[in-house]
């Protein structure tokens, strides 16, 4: 397969709808897997407390260790915050909507940038509009595809941007809000607590917090997981890939991607249930099964680039204004 020089286009909506009717209809005990894990809220605080000792503990060390102990400890637990966040934008956490973005913001604290409700805001619309440009932040900018090219150095230094790569992309979704009060709120109390680590603890405990980010959704095997879910590494036709390895537990079976897609009102906890209930949706999907395999195939191979995404001409019978999610459209 050679180098792309744009995107792969298709005709019709997003593969995941059709799916999840098809589930719900054939198994309609799925629909108990749809409910609430306040447990994760737990490991939030308990991820919190852990960052915030690390930073307190190194507030004194030297840049190196610093550095070392970012991309070794505090990018695990750092990337299982991204994943609480991403609990809570779905609103998989509590039963009142309130709580799930106050712990969203919560979970934003010790990854310094101010993203939690933002995330939300853009991520629902990706599943609504899955591969649609002009709505799908997760799709990267042209212009991105084209200034990284298929280059090692260039993916590589991608990767380690990858925050900021990603807060660009808001600037072509002009369909979708960038302010609203709980974005203001979740930028307010970010920028206190980024203040309150540095007048008390100082810079060192600052860059740590913010090396964990960089290195748990970037260059680091746990940044494979961007690759993971959407680009077109195993099969050109196949649009979504979960990932099936030792690392789901600790990042809360974020892998199950697949999964997540078709019913995204399912918390992390049941995923794999919802893969056991219904194999015979899952079990012929190609999958990855390490993401450090992923992480240096996609940094070295000449074939996977950023235009290694599917792109739809359509944005399907889905309204801007419709935040519900596919499962619970069918449920309706």
């Amino acid at each position: 397969m050679a180098y792309q020089q744009d995107f792969t286009y298709v005709d019709g909506t997003e593969p995941h709808r059709l799916r999840t009717k098809a589930i719900i209809t054939a198994h309609p005990e799925v629909r108990q897997l749809i409910t609430h894990n306040p447990v994760t809220a737990l490991i939030t605080l308990a991820c919190v407390l852990f960052q915030l000792l690390m930073a307190y503990v190194l507030r004194d060390q030297s840049w190196w260790l610093i550095v070392a102990l970012a991309w070794l400890v505090g990018a695990f637990p750092s990337h299982t915050l991204f994943v609480c966040i991403h609990e809570a934008a779905h609103h998989l956490i509590f039963k009142k909507r309130s709580w799930n973005i106050y712990t969203g913001i919560f979970a934003n604290l010790p990854t310094v940038l101010p993203s939690a409700i933002s995330f939300k805001n853009y991520h629902i619309k990706h599943h609504a509009f899955q591969g649609v440009h002009e709505l799908d932040a997760d799709l990267p900018s042209r212009w991105e595809a084209r200034l990284i090219r298929n280059y090692s150095i260039g993916k590589a230094l991608w990767l380690l941007f990858f925050p900021f790569f990603q807060m660009l992309r808001v600037v072509r979704c002009k369909e979708v809000a960038v302010i609203d009060r709980w974005v203001i709120l979740n930028i307010v109390v970010q920028i206190l607590f980024d203040i309150a680590v540095v007048y008390f603890w100082g810079w060192q405990a600052f860059v740590y917090l913010g090396l964990s980010l960089a290195f748990s959704i970037g260059l680091h095997p746990l940044g494979a997981r961007w690759i993971q879910e959407h680009y077109l590494v195993l099969d050109p036709n196949q649009e979504t890939y979960s990932y099936y390895g030792r690392m789901n537990p600790l990042n809360l079976n974020v892998g199950y991607h697949n999964e997540h897609h078709d019913m995204p009102s399912v918390p992390w906890n049941n995923l794999p249930k919802l893969k056991a209930v219904a194999p015979e949706f899952y079990n012929h999907l190609k999958y990855h099964k390490s993401y450090t395999k992923l992480f240096f195939q996609f940094l070295f191979s000449q074939e996977v680039g950023l235009f290694s995404r599917i792109l739809r001409r359509e944005r399907g019978n889905v309204t801007l204004s419709d935040d519900s999610t596919p499962d619970v459209q069918m449920l309706r």
